[in-house]
């Protein structure tokens, strides 16, 4: 069995030295990409900056004690912010209330009006609808780029139990959105003309 190699080894191990330039390269580095996993996942800023901020002490708080070669800390940082937005969905669903929550207007604001930006909350919606693990495949290889291989242990599955996620999760989204798939004609799907 080949190790892999963790490019970040380095670093984690200066940040458990109490280095402050580590520490601040280690944020500049991961808080982005699990900024961006946690707003795919929960699809609440707020949210997902929280459970950034918890992720990202909990990675300062395991560097001192993070041994080199059992696993790439990148792949552990990762199933600790998943572990962290699966716990909010938990709760969400656990949390009766008497009234529905208040939503943000889901439409495009007057100053923005891009098509893009509609295009944009559409799929965020479309993603969020789709049942927790496929959302959680999508969003690992489209969104942090990670190879079948790292996003299926990441999961903990087989690759193949992954692809059979990405691809049932694809197909919800291209129902789902197949209203913006352009024709060959150019027009919209749907349009009659």
């Amino acid at each position: 069995m080949v190790a892999t190699v963790d490019s970040d080894e380095d670093l984690v191990q200066r940040v458990g030295q109490g280095d402050p330039a580590a520490a601040q390269t280690f944020v500049a580095r991961k808080l982005p990409r699990v900024l961006a996993l946690a707003q795919r996942m929960l699809g609440d800023s707020a949210e997902a900056e929280d459970v950034a901020q918890e992720a990202m002490l909990k990675a300062w708080r395991q560097a001192p004690k993070w041994t080199p070669g059992q696993a790439r800390f990148d792949t552990w940082l990762h199933r600790v912010a998943l572990n962290l937005c699966y716990d909010r969905l938990r709760r969400r669903r656990e949390i009766p209330t008497d009234r529905p929550p208040d939503r943000p207007d889901d439409g495009p604001s007057p100053d923005r009006g891009l098509l893009a930006a509609e295009t944009g909350a559409r799929v965020d919606a479309a993603l969020r609808r789709l049942p927790e693990r496929q959302r959680e495949a999508i969003v690992l290889c489209h969104y942090q780029d990670l190879s079948n291989i790292e996003a299926a242990l990441l999961m903990e599955i087989s690759v193949e139990a992954l692809e059979s996620l990405l691809s049932r999760g694809r197909r919800a989204l291209r129902q789902s959105l197949a209203d913006l798939s352009p024709r060959s004609d150019g027009r919209p799907e749907g349009d009659g003309r």
